[in-house]
């Protein structure tokens, strides 16, 4: 059986803001930063999405997820964009309505993405076959085309929709794609010839000069640097993450499947070319006759084959009325203006056409489902024509959204038989008529200011607003006859202010008249229209003679006003669904949420008048069956199963636990609870309910578990006394066949007296004591031997355990100094007793010393006076010898000045005697920077510890025979004797001859 969930279940935060209490705007925004760092980016406001964009990649849109939300309700499961997706999808092919998804949010808000995913669910969930997967993937592959033509990375956005686009999916009776419809509005075509700092012009430029061949490069006669190009903005031209040349690859490949022919994609990237070499076009001042300055193309440039005609029309401009044509030259700003606009028009006649292009191959007419992804509203420091239309745009967005709204609202209490009550509710279509009126509207004065003869200045269409707008309440401008503005500081003389639904915005006049003409001059489409390419020559028809039209073509605000007159009624006929996609910061990361940046994104989404508008009746309704389902455990009637209908269930349930009756209502197939509070109510007493079942389920359990147990232990109990029984029946009769068991007895007696003793008389805890009791039986001699051994072992441990980490040093070097010279070098014996102290002279503490220690950088391991004996005489001079981790150092005992120092690398190997002295030679490694002067020969009273230590450092070889030392270039025989030495009892050196010293040793006797 299936588990149903619900939207309440498992809830961080609140899932719904129409069920948020208390409702205001810090608590919404508090909801949205709480959900937001748990990852829930998805919230409802009753059937809108508020999507926040996390700016990572989220484990929720796996195939997994596409099956959990298909054919789901969509209270059923947590907030996502799927269950918009599924209940739009399922309405148009189960009740037959042409369904439309408006999504809106500023740039970087995830709107692209959005509609992305709204797509892939759809292709995910609608039919498979094979003409229906080419069409999904048509639809699909639409997407990178128009985002490589209409999208550009701005400040804000890396993959920022530069244009608004709108498509119709269209599907037939069973569901399945048959193909699609899109419209595009208003894209941003002044990037072409200029871009604000920080941004890039559109994608296709950098994805061609990167990712397009050598081959196709040379055909087209553009170069990969990016710098050799006017229209293109160096400071941002690489952007971190995205590869230009996989993408630009991406979009050949989506062009092929959505049907572009092969010389379409070239003749749209001859455009795309023609495009950034119209940007390289220069110009200089040439004096006339007359003495005005004409203009004239700097280096004629070689890539146009129509060069002489664009010459002449940037250098000229031809002005026709009635049967009169009057041509006047153009100085060099004119030119530039004449080149900025003939590249802006090019570009956007592509683009229009390409969008028109995909229709052709994708278009067919049945029931659809309109993807709508357009600009938010703007409100930026400099705001001017581009952001006045597009927050026009939003205005009458948000008012369809408002009606649209109230209507679905009103046609479900209609429905339901609940009664309506009006809901008082901000109508913005003030505003949209300050803007859209055919007589007083800022964009009817502003075409009229356009059309009118004689000079017309920005300046002039301010003074009309000024003039005609002055006492509307929603305009402001410090030159209007309305005196509380003029003061205003904070709006300047050349600017005006309007309070849109989401707030002021502060519009710069300067640039609307140029920008809402738009002008092309009549000759630029002329020489166009003549040019030899099939494609120029279709998107500039009005240059063919046959069809000269005198009249001026219609303003860009008047075609912008068409369009979303045209949308708004498109709107109109469809079922609305609604994603709001919002920012949570401006620095593009997943963990930050900026309470004012969001803040202000849900005031001009106006999603708090959407929460207030849907709480303004009931704010939660549910149909009965999944009520009754989910709160019939709170009623004894009701609990477990209802037998009878379920409106009838829950009408018994909400009497029995004395809900107020203003609080509710029932609809024909819904109930419709008023406050939210009242459905917390519910929620809580479930919550207890719950965990009252869970603790009775726990009683049982524990029971049955308990009475498991008892009646295991009660068979175990019959078991073992069946056993017992046995075994006393047995142990009566076995003492008639037991004929050893005296004897048995009597060996573990003496067994238990051998170990008692053993204890009594244990010996010490000495590992050199060697005393162990003796054993008072024979045939113990085994065990006996064995546990004199494991307690030997045994003490030796504990003694071990009880030495210091300075104390095992010690001992070990004892241990080598035992493996080097036992029983190989009479005087080790005497050394076994004395402890290896180290540094003998204390040389860290000695101020004697002070300055040879600070001569040596590493850590001294032994420092004790040697004796050096000299090979002319056999003499010993004292010397302080030193011994660290890398060298030994010689150095004078009286002034501490070192002498030598000798790398323990040198040294090749030590030589010593057997006998019972404490000479010693360091022989040191032919050819090294140490072996000048030649060995050393050396007497110490702890020769042993030297050794010991040196052999450990450096593991040299020890010699013990008559040896040589090597003086500088000859080589002396070290030679000892046994006899009385002169001076005590210490062994003595003397010169025998020039390749002899001799050494008497006392004898070891």
């Amino acid at each position: 059986m299936e588990v149903k969930t619900s939207l309440l279940d498992n809830m961080i935060g609140v899932g719904d803001m129409v069920l948020l209490e208390p409702l205001s705007e810090d608590s919404f925004l508090e909801n949205l930063k709480k959900r937001f760092e748990h990852n829930e980016i998805y919230t409802y406001i009753g059937s809108v999405v508020i999507s926040m964009n996390p700016y990572r990649s989220l484990p929720i849109y796996t195939p997994e997820k596409v099956e959990e939300y298909r054919n789901r309700n969509f209270y059923e499961l947590s907030p996502h964009i799927y269950a918009l997706a599924d209940e739009a999808y399922r309405s148009l092919r189960d009740q037959d309505k042409d369904q439309c998804i408006l999504i809106t949010g500023e740039s970087g808000a995830g709107k692209t993405e959005a509609s992305k995913l709204v797509m892939s669910y759809v292709a995910a969930v609608c039919g498979k076959g094979q003409e229906v997967n080419k069409v999904k993937e048509q639809l699909l592959q639409s997407n990178p085309v128009l985002e490589a033509f209409g999208n550009a990375k701005t400040v804000r956005n890396d993959n920022s929709s530069r244009f608004g686009k709108y498509m119709d999916i269209e599907f037939d009776f069973k569901g399945d794609p048959l193909g699609g419809v899109i419209s595009n509005y208003l894209l941003e075509k002044s990037r072409v010839v200029k871009q604000p700092r920080g941004e890039r012009n559109f994608h296709i430029f950098y994805q061609l000069l990167s990712g397009a061949s050598d081959e196709t490069l040379k055909k087209l006669k553009l170069d990969r640097d990016f710098s050799k190009y006017n229209y293109l903005s160096l400071d941002s031209a690489s952007v971190s993450g995205v590869d230009d040349a996989a993408n630009f690859r991406t979009v050949r490949n989506a062009m092929q499947i959505v049907g572009f022919m092969e010389d379409e994609v070239q003749s749209v990237l001859q455009l795309v070319a023609a495009v950034l070499k119209l940007g390289n076009i220069e110009f200089k001042p040439e004096s006339r006759s007359n003495g005005l300055d004409e203009s004239r193309v700097k280096d004629k440039n070689g890539d146009w084959s129509l060069n002489s005609v664009l010459e002449r029309a940037f250098s000229y401009r031809t002005v026709e009325a009635k049967s009169e044509k009057v041509s006047t030259t153009l100085n060099v700003a004119q030119a530039y203006y004449a080149r900025d606009a003939l590249a802006k028009n090019l570009y956007s006649r592509l683009f229009s056409w390409l969008v028109t292009r995909i229709n052709e191959s994708i278009k067919t007419r049945h029931k659809v489902m309109g993807v709508l992804d357009i600009y938010g509203f703007e409100i930026f420091e400099d705001n001017s024509f581009e952001q006045f239309i597009i927050n026009y745009c939003n205005e009458k967005l948000q008012q369809i959204f408002i009606e649209l709204t109230l209507r679905e609202e009103q046609e479900e209490y209609i429905r339901e038989g609940i009664e309506w009550t009006n809901i008082e509710y901000f109508n913005n279509a003030v505003i949209c008529d300050l803007i859209e009126n055919n007589k007083n509207g800022i964009l009817a004065m502003l075409d009229e200011e356009c059309l009118r003869p004689g000079t017309v200045t920005d300046e002039t269409f301010l003074d009309k607003l000024n003039m005609i707008c002055a006492q509307h309440q929603h305009f402001e401008s410090r030159l209007s006859k309305n005196s509380k503005f003029l003061t205003d500081h904070s709006l300047p003389h050349n600017c005006f202010r309007i309070q849109h639904y989401a707030g002021k915005v502060l519009y710069r006049a300067e640039g609307f008249v140029d920008k809402n003409n738009d002008l092309l001059y009549r000759d630029l489409s002329q020489a166009m229209y003549k040019a030899n390419h099939g494609l120029i020559k279709q998107l500039f028809p009005e240059g063919s003679p046959a069809k000269i039209n005198l009249k001026r073509p219609p303003t860009a605000g008047y075609q912008f006003k068409a369009s979303v007159g045209t949308l708004m009624r498109n709107l109109q006929t469809k079922n609305p669904n609604y994603i709001r996609c919002i920012k949570p910061n401006d620095k593009k990361s997943s963990h930050i949420f900026t309470e004012s940046l969001v803040c202000h994104q849900v005031r001009y989404l106006g999603l708090m008048e959407n929460v207030r508008v849907r709480r303004a009746g009931y704010a939660f309704r549910q149909a009965y069956e999944p009520c009754l389902e989910r709160y019939k455990m709170l009623c004894k009637k009701t609990w477990p199963h209802w037998k009878g209908p379920a409106r009838k269930g829950v009408e018994v349930l909400m009497s029995d636990l004395k809900v107020p009756a203003e609080e509710y209502a029932y609809g024909r197939s819904k109930i419709f609870i008023r406050n939210p509070k009242t459905l917390f109510f519910l929620e809580e007493r479930r919550r207890q309910c719950l965990q009252d079942l869970a603790t009775l389920i726990q009683k049982i359990y524990r029971g049955w578990k308990c009475r498991r147990q008892f009646l295991l232990m009660k068979k175990s109990q019959v078991v073992v006394a069946a056993w017992y029984r046995r075994y006393a029946v047995r142990r009566e009769y076995r003492k008639f066949f037991r004929a050893n068991a005296a004897k048995l007895f009597d060996i573990c007696v003496q067994i238990q007296k051998y170990f008692l003793n053993l204890k009594k008389n244990l010996p010490s805890m000495s590992p050199v004591d060697k005393s162990w009791p003796s054993r008072p039986y024979s045939f113990l001699d085994g065990v006996h031997a064995e546990l004199r051994r494991i307690f030997h072992l045994w003490r030796c441990k504990k003694y071990r355990s009880q030495f210091t980490e300075e104390k095992k040093a010690v001992y070990e070097e004892k241990l080598e100094a035992s493996t080097l010279f036992k029983d190989k070098k009479a005087l080790y014996p005497s050394s076994v007793s004395q402890s290896f102290k180290g540094d003998y002279l204390e040389i860290n503490k000695n101020p004697k010393y002070q300055k040879l220690h600070s001569a040596v950088d590493e850590k001294v391991l032994l420092a004790d006076t040697v004796s050096k004996i000299n090979r002319a005489n056999g003499k010993g001079s004292p010397r302080i010898f030193l011994l660290t981790k890398k060298s030994v150092v010689l150095a004078d005992q009286k002034s501490g000045q070192v002498k030598a120092s000798v790398p323990l690398l040198d040294l090749a190997s030590v030589s010593v005697s057997t006998q019972n002295d404490g000479f010693f030679a360091l022989k040191l490694k032919e050819g090294s920077s140490s072996a000048v002067k030649g060995d050393f020969l050396l007497s110490s009273e702890r020769l042993i510890e030297i050794i010991t230590k040196l052999y450990r450092l450096s593991a040299t070889n020890a010699d013990r025979v008559p040896f040589l030392v090597q003086f500088k270039n000859d080589k002396v025989c070290v030679k000892f004797i046994q006899g009385s030495p002169r001076n005590g009892s210490g062994a003595s050196c003397k010169r025998k001859n020039n390749r002899l010293l001799e050494v008497s040793v006392p004898s070891t006797a």
